[in-house]
């Protein structure tokens, strides 16, 4: 959101970002002066010793590859606890309130954004920081070619696969049940009863959904109106790459060299093995590799190789830019596959958990690189991946393409969001933009009462002239037996 309040600031929106210090399990990121208000939170400390223990025992049964639903929703009660804590804050939501603002922009991280919108009772847009799959809300989904989250290679579906895509549908719905039932408690205690939102309902009342992808990387599919992508909208201006790297990058010559960043997925003791395997594959490489890991949390025992060099922080877009890049090796994160794509850079994935793995089945059905699982990582298996991208041209050539897909749209993704926004602002709402299907119960929006009515229809049809045929047979039998007599 820093990036997305800084260009609404830039082009003269009055800007009050609410950020909340979500504390170690985040990733780090480089602090730069804010131009516009900024009002900060932090939940109580035992909730945040109690959460950073759950997110870090999620995080570990992943890096295991034994994470399960099940965790990700004890993560989830605690973001819902986090929620009931904030609401709680009456300074705070005072303060919100007093400031009268004419609309509220929430970021989907979780549910609370949207209950804080509600709370203030003002109109409010969403920025969706994935792409489609972690939310359902109203967008058409033909289950003959739109994949269900990461169920699928590719948008091109024979029969079994759009079977699969059926089924793969109804789990993600028992999940997002399961997912919203979480904030049931926080509702219940700061709405009253009879105005009481529910999520499902909420997440209909976005006057504009934002979706931070873009067709370079997303599959084709239809959208309505009130939905903008806006995907690269947090790159900002490349600038030089810092000189200490730019002397270590100048050491390799016309081989060049390998980005390899994580987040902070990899900062655990669970992924020391994986570190082990990963330098181990790296120092066979003739490039370069710049590896953006907390020295603090690298292996005692391990040696760096003389082509890898380790930086608790580095310029990740500046260095993606850069002429002598190779290949960017990734956990998947949305910003950072966008990154790549923009700069035209083919990848290795190795995804964790939430989006990354849909984001690395989109990233190898378009044949911008490949993917491996952590747990199924070997020193031998990565080594022939990172050669593999590298030396086959038709990655790099995808990848190039999609690069000048994304660059040359009309409208800059910022121009796009400033755009839309003013627009929403000017006409007080967003109501000409939403379908009538959001008001429709689900049996009259698939047509059901329809088909119940028509197949009665039939069925009746069939039955009447049934019983004519009937009529009809047994006037005949009679009519021979009196002509017979």
């Amino acid at each position: 959101m820093d990036r997305v309040s800084q260009i609404l600031q830039d082009h003269g929106h009055n800007i009050t970002m609410l950020n909340h210090k979500r504390g170690p399990f985040m990733p780090d990121f480089k602090k730069e002066e804010k131009s516009y208000q900024v009002i900060s939170w932090l939940a109580p400390e035992d909730h945040q010793r109690e959460f950073k223990k759950s997110f870090d025992f999620f995080l570990e049964e992943t890096l295991g590859g034994r994470g399960n639903f099940e965790n990700l929703l004890k993560v989830l009660e605690y973001l819902a606890l986090q929620c009931h804590h904030f609401l709680r804050r009456k300074d705070i939501m005072d303060s919100l309130k007093n400031e009268n603002f004419d609309m509220v922009i929430v970021e989907t991280f979780d549910y609370c954004p949207f209950l804080i919108a509600e709370k203030l009772s003002k109109p409010f847009v969403a920025i969706l920081s994935t792409s489609f799959g972690s939310l359902e809300f109203g967008l058409p989904i033909p289950l003959s070619y739109v994949p269900v989250f990461r169920s699928l290679l590719t948008d091109h579906m024979d029969f079994w696969g759009r079977v699969k895509n059926f089924l793969m549908f109804f789990s993600f719905c028992r999940r997002q049940w399961h997912m919203q039932s979480t904030f049931d408690n926080a509702i219940k205690e700061h709405f009253p009863e009879g105005s009481r939102p529910v999520l499902s309902h909420l997440l209909l009342k976005a006057e504009l959904w934002f979706i931070n992808s873009d067709f370079a990387f997303d599959f084709a599919r239809p959208l309505l109106p009130n939905t903008v992508y806006v995907g690269g909208l947090m790159e900002k201006p490349i600038k030089p790459v810092p000189q200490d790297l730019e002397n270590f990058i100048a050491n390799f010559g016309d081989a060049g060299f390998v980005l390899v960043a994580f987040g902070s997925t990899l900062n655990t003791q669970q992924s020391q093995e994986v570190l082990k395997k990963m330098h181990s594959a790296f120092s066979h490489l003739p490039q370069g590799v710049i590896w953006k890991c907390q020295s603090s949390h690298w292996p005692k025992d391990v040696r760096l190789a003389t082509n890898v060099k380790i930086v608790d922080w580095l310029p990740q877009s500046d260095l993606l830019a850069h002429p002598s890049i190779r290949l960017f090796v990734t956990h998947g994160g949305q910003n950072s596959v966008m990154e790549a794509i923009r700069h035209g850079v083919p990848m290795v994935g190795l995804p964790v958990n939430g989006d990354q793995h849909g984001n690395m089945v989109r990233v190898v059905a378009k044949n911008y690189g490949v993917s491996i699982q952590l747990n199924q990582v070997t020193a031998d298996t990565l080594t022939l991946m990172l050669k593999q991208v590298i030396e086959d041209k038709r990655y790099k050539s995808a990848v190039a393409a999609a690069s000048v897909i994304l660059r040359s749209q009309p409208l800059s993704p910022a121009q796009r969001l400033v755009g839309w926004i003013d627009h929403i602002l000017q006409t007080q709402g967003a109501a000409h933009l939403k379908p009538y299907a959001f008001q429709q119960p689900w049996h009259e929006q698939y047509l059901i009462d329809v088909f119940v009515f028509l197949l009665g229809l039939t069925l009746g049809t069939v039955w009447l002239c049934g019983k004519l045929l009937g009529v009809v047979v047994r006037w005949l039998r009679g009519a021979r037996k009196v002509k017979k007599t």
